[in-house]
């Protein structure tokens, strides 16, 4: 048989299911920084449940504990590090409002 003659074949290959990323051992806590930390972004911003892969639950525990360990202080609100590096190296300048006397 030609091959534009085959019908339409979906192919055989199974799709691999990625491991969740959350055990079922793991206590979501906050107090289980290395479990949390995964799930927060360069910025400090809570990823979402799609990038994470969690289920609904899942997502809303980590959403608690994060912001927990926020009230807490064990984990800072923001990320700044960059924004100081680049706030230091750019010297202020006098702009055009400055007054003469």
């Amino acid at each position: 048989m030609d091959k534009s003659k085959q019908p339409f074949r979906k192919s055989k290959l199974s799709f691999r299911r990625r491991l969740p990323p959350i055990g079922s051992g793991d206590r979501i806590d906050y107090r289980n920084m290395s479990l949390i930390s995964r799930f927060i972004s360069e910025q400090g911003k809570i990823l979402s449940r799609r990038v994470n892969r969690l289920t609904l639950k899942q997502q809303r525990l980590i959403t608690i504990a994060i912001k927990q360990a926020r009230i807490l202080s064990s984990l800072p609100f923001l990320n700044n590090e960059k924004q100081f590096e680049r706030a230091e190296s750019t010297p202020r300048t006098a702009g055009p409002r400055a007054r003469n006397k």
